[in-house]
């Protein structure tokens, strides 16, 4: 399986995490008590990884309109739209027309439609009419690759040529405030966007050349408490517990090693690193744990600080933004990781 196209889209409006701490200040909101407060000034003023983070509000004052219909408002409103957005550029940059997409694999956890959200990219997109749609839910930050995991069963499969895989997240549908840190912290880290990927059966001419070449994933469903989304009031609300950073680290570690034996690689063959960021002590486990240097994550580190961790689609930007940076070509490793607690990694060999 080849990656042919990639595209990425968020809001328009992005906003300083100083602006959000200007906005925490303005509103009249009962959950924020002086402790609230002062936890999300701490976050909020202090260096996090994360300057920026595009939202889908037109003013920040609108993130303290908590209640379960506008949030849900919110979601049904600006997913397709970014889902789209996302998938045009995928398709222009594979030089492919809609009608050649045999299938599309839409991943999401931050907001529940029936119909799914590939009935609104079929439409949005043009699709056609017999295009194979699979919606996918639940699986958190590490969506993307089970994602592609699915297109390289079905491309595998001999029924399809071309999937279309999508991964996007309106955070801002599912931000909660209340006592606890986990959902506080959430609340200052997670940005609202949309990434899109063209898995094809054969390279195309003009574009690069991104092999997926072998993948694993891991999931413990001991520690599906540490990281999960429940329900609180008909909304969602996001539990993130302090062994998040070490646990990611632990479990990308043993994906790593595993797919690493089976290809007879070593880490030091590996010229890029394509990970998730949950945030900068996620960065910081990953690199004590893996034996990796600062540098080596400086792809992952740049997407956290222009957008915050943006859940499933996260890796995508990462990956595009090697891509499109100069990353040294030749064996590249991408992980994702979330909620199950789940772990996931693809080895890739980039030309």
């Amino acid at each position: 399986m080849f990656l042919t196209g990639l595209g990425t889209a968020v809001p328009p409006r992005s906003f300083s995490q100083a602006e959000c701490w200007d906005a925490v200040q303005r509103a009249r909101s009962p959950a924020l008590t002086a402790r609230t407060r002062a936890v999300l000034q701490g976050i909020l003023t202090h260096d996090s990884g994360i300057a920026r983070r595009a939202l889908a509000l037109d003013s920040l004052d609108e993130s303290f309109e908590i209640d379960p219909d506008t949030l849900h408002r919110r979601f049904e409103r600006h997913a397709p739209a970014l889902a789209s957005q996302a998938a045009a550029q995928a398709l222009g940059q594979a030089r492919l027309q809609a009608d050649d997409i045999d299938a599309v694999v839409v991943s999401t956890c931050t907001g529940y439609l029936c119909p799914g959200l590939t009935s609104y990219v079929t439409e949005r997109a043009g699709l056609r009419g017999d295009v194979f749609a699979l919606d996918l839910v639940g699986q958190g930050c590490g969506a993307a690759l089970p994602n592609l995991r699915a297109a390289e069963a079905l491309i595998a499969s001999g029924r399809c040529e071309h999937v279309l895989c999508i991964c996007v997240e309106v955070c801002s549908a599912a931000f909660y405030l209340d006592q606890d840190l986990g959902v506080l912290v959430s609340a200052c880290l997670f940005g609202d966007g949309a990434g899109a990927v063209v898995a094809s059966r054969a390279p195309r001419d003009g574009v690069p050349r991104v092999e997926w070449k072998a993948a694993a994933s891991f999931t413990d469903p001991r520690a599906r408490d540490a990281l999960r989304f429940e329900q609180r009031g008909g909304m969602l609300r996001n539990v993130l517990t302090l062994p998040v950073p070490r646990l990611a680290a632990d479990r990308a570690r043993e994906v790593l090693d595993r797919v690493l034996e089976g290809e007879g690689l070593a880490r030091a063959d590996i010229g890029a690193w394509i990970m998730h960021a949950g945030g900068r002590k996620v960065l910081e486990e990953l690199q004590a744990r893996i034996g990796l240097a600062p540098p080596d994550l400086a792809w992952s580190a740049a997407m956290l600080r222009d957008f915050g961790n943006l859940s499933s689609p996260f890796v995508l930007f990462v990956l595009r933004a090697a891509l499109e940076g100069g990353a040294p070509r030749g064996w590249w490793w991408m992980s994702s990781f979330g909620a199950g607690f789940s772990c996931h990694g693809a080895l890739l060999r980039v030309a």
